[in-house]
């Protein structure tokens, strides 16, 4: 079993759920009382979302990159970014070491396309949702992304940040997300709706949503097991 590196801390609570999954996946696969080899660097999130506000994306970046730098010398075969958003600096942490990034738009688009779905709704922080990087990504794999409107993506971005990264789960903030979901799949189009950012999990479910979800924590975890595993 190859051992997993984790960059975790963003926020800690979903980065939580990174590690619940991957234990129980792997004894899933391999029975008895296996667990996964990892190792974690679970950052200050308070930092990292400072640089997110601030535009820093680079110094963002040096704090991811030494991070993974130190998984691999404490001997990680491969490293995750446990967050959607700091995908963005994905390349550049990836350009700090030598084993594989295994990114998570990847992982979500292969999910994604297994479906049969093509056109695909979004939902993560403000950043995800609006910028490039995550959305080029899923349309490098043929896929059709479409996002909320200006008032429904500051709503996901503010419960993201005002009450799931603080572990607050809210019956109020759930039938919210809903009826965003419901305005992806009437108004826009999505077939399906990709958790695109790793706390949204906490919220919505599958029962929660008229079309398939794809919660992107759980597929990164089972993509990191079959990894660790091949």
């Amino acid at each position: 079993m190859r051992t997993i590196g984790l960059i975790g801390g963003m926020s800690w609570e979903s980065s939580a759920e990174y590690y619940r999954l991957l234990n129980e996946l792997v004894r899933e696969r391999l029975g008895g009382l296996h667990s996964a080899r990892c190792v974690l660097h679970s950052v200050d999130f308070a930092e990292i979302e400072e640089f997110q506000r601030a535009g820093e994306w680079e110094r963002a970046g040096d704090v991811l990159a030494a991070a993974a730098k130190g998984l691999e010398a404490a001997g990680a075969d491969l490293v995750l970014i446990c967050t959607n958003t700091m995908h963005k600096v994905a390349d550049q942490v990836a350009a700090a070491v030598s084993v594989p990034l295994l990114h998570l738009g990847d992982a979500t688009a292969g999910a994604v396309r297994a479906r049969g779905i093509r056109r695909v709704g979004l939902l993560g922080t403000a950043f995800t949702m609006e910028q490039d990087f995550y959305r080029d990504r899923l349309r490098s794999h043929g896929l059709e992304v479409v996002t909320p409107d200006a008032d429904d993506r500051a709503l996901v971005h503010r419960v993201i940040y005002e009450e799931l990264c603080l572990g607050v789960v809210r019956d109020e903030s759930r039938a919210a997300y809903q009826e965003v979901i419901s305005r992806l799949v009437e108004e826009g189009g999505a077939e399906g709706v990709i958790l695109g950012c790793t706390e949204i999990e906490l919220l919505i479910r599958q029962e929660h949503s008229p079309v398939p979800v794809f919660p992107t924590t759980r597929l990164h975890a089972e993509a990191a097991v079959t990894a660790a595993l091949a």
